[in-house]
């Protein structure tokens, strides 16, 4: 009995010194792309969930207990991010918007979201902002926290919850009648009105507050301003002083600007985009999401065939609005509305800023680095570098001679733990 008490009190004694063993992983790739530049004989540490070294590591300065991972003829990168995505939607050409909205059960919904969350992180897309459940409520916060748990597989979530309209502006349109069909985002008015609604989507969990600067609710379905100025500001105002950031919807110039008076962090979709209110946005570090994507696949679900057929007019106006933005200089985040178009074919994305105008490397940075920085968690995300979080994934090639290859994901690590290898 004596030495059965000692045993069981070695086991008390000893069991914390082995919860707490470090765990080390050296992965070894071809190249290192770190966020900024691509690498050649570079090797990176991971140390439990964060990154230890990265550089020309000697086998001498590792730990005994290392494991080595080789990665021959790959590339490896920070996990990327993906700057406007919508989970709990999927593509116009399967389901309407409104039909999505108006009749797909909410149990439907999270459970494709729930398969939207695999395809994205398997994808190599580790983290999200998620701008809004479209009519979903708030269960993109039980989603993140599903995730958080590790109940099922999914990327870093950032999220909206239900984003804020203002009154009458947003869908599903009641088709006459007195009655008034759900509502795809939060409706508010007035300084009072918006303020009410931003605390009360922090309170529920949002990590960042969408408004729509604009919406097709003019004359004849024409996109035209929705909130004014000081509206506007109230919602960055309220929003800043908990620490979060405010995104504006806005595709028409009246909508940006507005959008840039009050001082959001990013402009999504931007459509009539000039260089002059691109020189505005990069003077107040206002970042543009083009969501070049979602305008693509719309058109295509309308009839369109790339490359058979004259390019539509808002293609042309984007294009314009891609190359007046890199001649301003303004931060372009990586963003493609997906939801719109098929989760895990984000990398859709990347392919069209590298044919609107982009090089490679700066569409990795921006899917990367960038997004990182501009989204307010560049301390954390975005890079590898020491004491950022391990989300890294490799790909076959090298994406910088070809875009294209960010589609070939051979490993995914998320927060230290290996996804796919």
């Amino acid at each position: 009995m004596k030495s059965v008490r000692l045993f069981f009190a070695y086991l008390f004694i000893s069991y914390p010194i082995l919860a707490q063993q470090d765990h080390y992983i050296l992965l070894k790739p071809d190249k290192v792309f770190d966020g900024i530049s691509i690498h050649t004989g570079w090797s990176v540490l991971i140390k439990n969930n964060l990154i230890e070294e990265a550089g020309p590591i000697m086998p001498a300065r590792l730990p005994l207990e290392t494991t080595t991972i080789e990665l021959r003829g790959m590339t490896l990168l920070p996990g990327l991010i993906e700057g406007h995505s919508h989970l709990f939607l999927h593509p116009y050409n399967e389901t309407s918007w409104n039909e999505q909205v108006l009749n797909e059960s909410r149990a439907e919904r999270i459970a494709r979201a729930v398969q939207h969350a695999e395809k994205t992180l398997l994808a190599g897309f580790i983290t999200v902002r998620d701008l809004g459940t479209e009519g979903a409520g708030y269960d993109d916060v039980g989603l993140k926290q599903a995730i958080m748990k590790g109940v099922l597989k999914g990327p870093r979530m950032i999220i909206a919850t239900r984003a804020i309209v203002a009154t009458g502006s947003y869908g599903p349109k009641p088709s006459g009648g007195e009655s008034v069909p759900p509502q795809g985002a939060a409706e508010a008015d007035g300084l009072d009105g918006v303020t009410k609604e931003v605390r009360t989507q922090i309170g529920k969990g949002a990590d960042v507050i969408k408004v729509y600067a604009d919406y097709r609710w003019g004359l004849n379905n024409k996109a035209e301003p929705t909130f004014t100025i000081d509206e506007l500001k109230k919602i960055v105002e309220v929003a800043r002083s908990s620490g979060r950031q405010v995104v504006a919807h806005a595709t028409t110039i009246e909508g940006m600007r507005r959008a840039v008076a009050a001082g959001v962090s990013t402009i999504e979709h931007g459509d009539e985009g000039t260089r002059e209110i691109f020189d505005e946005m990069k003077k107040r570090n206002i970042g543009w999401c083009p969501t070049l994507a979602a305008a693509e696949s719309i058109l295509q679900y309308g009839g369109w065939i790339k490359g058979a057929a004259a390019v539509p007019g808002r293609i042309i106006q984007k294009k314009k609005s891609f190359q007046d933005a890199l001649e301003s200089g303004v931060t372009i985040c990586f963003g493609g509305d997906v939801g719109v178009f098929t989760h895990g074919n984000n990398a859709l994305e990347m392919e069209l800023m590298v044919e609107y105008g982009m090089n490679p490397l700066q569409v990795l940075q921006s899917a990367t680095s960038v997004n990182a920085r501009q989204f307010g968690y560049g301390e954390q995300l975005g890079s590898i570098r020491k004491g950022l979080l391990a989300d890294i994934i490799a790909v076959a090639g090298d994406p910088i001679q070809d875009i294209k290859l960010i589609r070939k994901v051979m490993f995914v690590m998320k927060d230290g733990v290996i996804i796919k290898n």
